[in-house]
């Protein structure tokens, strides 16, 4: 039965600590099961949140990583919408030579369907399965390792906006919307039940403007928010906040973190 972790830390740079402890250990477990890591990234504060520490730890084998993005903009790759821009920017090109994601190992949204959201979804599920699939049942929901997700101030996560079709997929790996709510309107997105399927989900959410919309999803577990529909059911979805975020929070008491 799925179940809801939160964990608050006084500063934002002390959830990037946390996160990287969490990261860590994730990706050590992972390799030592499978051999690798796979990972989805979402965009907005979560990259430069995620990576402030995890670039500099040398315990990780990034060389077994193998990254994905939980939503992607149809914009080219060094377009500043870009999603597989800035975890470039902020973690992949800031890793030492020695001891970096190899590029085959990244998978970002094919630039030549930009033009085509429906293509490049189509495109974007079919990468994954190269990686997450072998061996399964093609209609069963991949499974990462982990994925990494933030939220909008609507309760949006991913590109799964509240009231929108793409909420309710239930066969595809991956959609696709042209007419987002945030610009720009096209994007691609994994889909609920592929969240679902993951071994780790971990929210990263700072800040007191996310303090009402924190609450409604974990307290209230408003199920017309997006976020509040992410559950998984072998183990706990996991928030890591700070505690201006979490300050209203009194149903879900926030846990003592340690690995």
């Amino acid at each position: 039965m799925s179940h809801t972790k939160v964990f608050s830390f006084a500063s934002a740079d002390d959830v990037s600590r946390a996160l990287d402890k969490y990261l860590e250990e994730a990706s050590r477990e992972s390799i030592a099961r499978s051999g690798k890591f796979t990972v989805a990234f979402s965009g907005g504060s979560l990259p430069a949140t995620a990576s402030k520490y995890l670039q500099h730890n040398a315990k990780i084998d990034f060389a077994r990583w193998h990254v994905f993005f939980a939503d992607e903009r149809c914009v080219k790759h060094d377009d500043a919408d870009s999603n597989y821009k800035l975890v470039k920017d902020e973690l992949l090109d800031k890793l030492p030579a020695e001891n970096r994601v190899p590029a085959n190992q990244v998978y970002a949204i094919t630039e030549s369907l930009v033009g085509d959201s429906e293509a490049a979804a189509s495109d974007y599920q079919q990468q994954m399965a190269q990686v997450l699939a072998a061996g399964n049942q093609a209609e069963a929901s991949p499974q990462f390792d982990c994925i990494l997700l933030g939220i909008g101030p609507d309760g949006h996560t991913c590109s799964l906006f509240p009231g929108f079709p793409q909420l309710e997929e239930k066969a595809k790996w991956v959609t696709h919307i042209d007419n987002s709510p945030k610009p720009p309107p096209s994007r691609i997105t994994l889909t609920l039940p592929v969240v679902n399927n993951a071994k780790r989900v971990a929210f990263v959410v700072t800040g007191a403007g996310k303090r009402s919309i924190v609450k409604d999803i974990v307290d209230k577990r408003d199920q017309s928010l997006p976020a509040a529909r992410v559950a998984l059911p072998h183990g706990p979805v996991c928030w890591f906040v700070d505690d201006a975020a979490a300050q209203d929070l009194d149903v879900v008491k926030p846990s003592e973190f340690k690995l």
